[in-house]
């Protein structure tokens, strides 16, 4: 399953940097003025998970093959780019792309790096792009006409009474994602492709010093969203020092784990922010383990296992027989499929059997 999320924010608040210590290489081109990035950076990362050395270690294979998340560094979006100010239309339209929107927000001050505004304002900044995203949207549903006639799919009048409800909300300023809408009606408006329709995680670019004052940092965060009178169901966000995460990413994995604890933290902001991407979309993981390979594979939350075994070969979904499925830690406990079997840990599922994260699988499929 593929998982993309877009970098979005205000010029020079840190999203090349971010993107190229999630690379862990530099290939953003990061410079201290705006529109620096024209063409959105596209990067294919792997997604860390220890489960996997270990998996092959058991089923004596070299070959490892993570789930991969894949990240787009989207150029600055500036006021009026609805309008086409700076390069926007042409950043909006990569925006519609993508599943998850990571919006970067600068607290940290410096004044070697220019604020495209002159003064660090995170509440504007959330703002300035908010706005942005929901006039584009309104300029979307005002292109969606009233059909007329008999000829017309009843699937049209169903989403063009949506749009009707959406129009008034979005006058407001309210976002999509925070309107009060039935699994219908977002469903009737997904074809639309509204950009405040996707998920958002907002990713607050700090100091070194605002890292190390986590409780101070963390009040400051709940008072920009307080201010911006979003309830704590309204937003997902975390906070990094993305200057730090492209320095780290040289680092050995030991020697990371190391430099972060002065921090409190157990994991890099690549871990969190991929943890958080996959709690935003209801994403989790199942494993396969083989002579071949050892591999993560990603599916949505709630899927059945023949869904689970679509994603290795589509002809598996319509093929499935059964699967055999053992928990992660009983597959490591047992040293491997066979002793898992002799001790009964392995469970024989059918085709309504709903996945869960970290379990090792074996489909079984008519060929």
């Amino acid at each position: 399953m593929k998982l993309s999320i877009g970098i979005v924010g205000l010029p020079n608040v840190g999203k090349s940097t971010l993107f190229n210590a999630l690379l862990k290489k530099q290939v953003a081109n990061v410079a201290n003025y705006p529109f620096c990035t024209i063409e959105p950076n596209v990067g294919i990362i792997e997604v860390p998970d220890e489960r996997l050395p270990v998996l092959a270690k058991i089923v004596n294979t070299t070959k490892i093959v993570p789930a991969v998340i894949e990240f787009y560094d989207i150029a600055g979006l500036v006021r009026g780019a609805s309008k086409g100010e700076g390069l926007g239309n042409k950043f909006l339209s990569h925006i519609r792309e993508v599943e998850v929107i990571v919006h970067v927000v600068r607290l940290f001050e410096d004044s070697n790096v220019i604020h495209i505004s002159d003064k660090i304002n995170p509440e504007d900044d959330i703002k300035t792009i908010e706005t942005e995203l929901i006039l584009a949207d309104l300029e979307t549903i005002n292109k969606f006409k009233e059909p007329k006639g008999s000829s017309a799919p009843k699937e049209a009048y169903t989403t063009y009474e949506v749009v009707r409800k959406i129009k008034d909300q979005l006058d407001k300023g309210v976002p999509v994602r925070q309107m009060n809408l039935t699994e219908e009606e977002l469903s009737a408006l997904k074809p639309l492709n509204l950009l405040t329709f996707k998920p958002v995680i907002y990713v607050f670019n700090v100091s070194e010093q605002q890292l190390q004052n986590a409780d101070l940092t963390k009040k400051q965060i709940e008072t920009i969203f307080n201010n911006l009178k979003l309830s704590s169901t309204n937003y997902n966000y975390l906070y990094l020092c993305a200057k730090m995460e492209s320095e780290i990413v040289t680092f050995n994995e030991s020697e990371q784990k190391e430099y972060l604890k002065q921090y409190g933290l157990e994991q890099s902001g690549l871990n969190r922010l991929i943890k958080k991407s996959y709690e935003t979309l209801g994403l989790i993981s199942f494993l396969t383990a083989g002579v071949i390979e050892a591999r993560a594979w990603t599916i949505k939350k709630g899927w059945l296992a023949p869904q689970a075994a679509g994603t290795i070969h589509t002809d598996f979904e319509k093929k499935f027989i059964k699967a055999d499925i053992v928990k992660y830690e009983d597959f490591v406990k047992c040293g491997g499929w066979v002793k898992a079997r002799e001790q009964g840990l392995v469970q024989i599922t059918g085709k309504d059997y709903v996945m869960k994260d970290g379990e090792v699988v074996e489909f079984k499929v008519n060929t």
